[in-house]
């Protein structure tokens, strides 16, 4: 799948953030418009200094049509008040925009998006960034840094580490926030998670 496919026919090349987000729920881009509930934009400053990016919307952000307001979102807010990182101060968005997901009865599961998924919402995400400009991008769990830092990235061996994006950003990756909430050793793993975001805000210029 190149840049002329999956979704890139209905990103708009003109228009910003706001054009941006009017044209994304016609996105057909993949298959998971048509089981996902509604797609969750990104949400924050045009031009924050920090863009952090996620995997999915899961369950509670289909449903609501925001993004990190689940589970995960609850413990991503809490992280970031004991890094010193205000919510509103920064950018925050999917790697992919639609929730995938496995029915099993009444509940719906999260279930990993696809290669081809994840290549198919990129011209979304490339265009945010555009738009945005963050001084540096904040890679959440694997997704993310499938999207972002190719397959060949590995998150738990560079967790922390300053590193940059293809087109030159300085980025850093981290752990997804829905992982912290599954651990076993979750008082530790919050903590580690702290420290990273913590780590993050070091790396931002000290110009800006």
């Amino acid at each position: 799948m190149n840049e002329h496919t999956g979704a890139q026919r209905w990103v708009p090349d003109r228009g910003g953030m706001r054009a941006l987000k009017a044209a994304l729920p016609e996105c057909r881009g993949c298959d998971l418009w048509s089981y996902a509930e509604q797609v969750v934009p990104g949400e924050g400053p045009v031009r924050a200094r920090m863009m952090l990016v996620g995997e999915q919307p899961g369950d509670v952000e289909d449903k609501q049509g925001r993004i990190f307001v689940g589970p995960a979102g609850r413990l991503l807010d809490k992280a970031l008040v004991e890094a010193g990182i205000d919510r509103a101060d920064v950018y925050l968005t999917n790697a992919v925009k639609h929730f995938r997901f496995e029915p099993r009865g009444k509940r719906r599961i999260h279930k990993t998006p696809s290669v081809g998924q994840i290549v198919a919402c990129s011209p979304w995400l490339r265009a945010e960034q555009a738009i945005v400009r963050p001084s540096l991008v904040v890679v959440l769990g694997s997704v993310a840094a499938r999207a972002l830092l190719g397959t060949g990235f590995k998150v738990t061996q560079h967790r922390g580490e300053a590193v940059e994006l293809p087109d030159g950003t300085p980025a850093m990756a981290t752990v997804h926030p829905s992982a912290v909430v599954r651990s076993e050793e979750f008082r530790r793993d919050f903590a580690l998670f702290v420290d990273d975001l913590k780590a993050a805000v070091a790396l931002l210029p000290a110009d800006q």
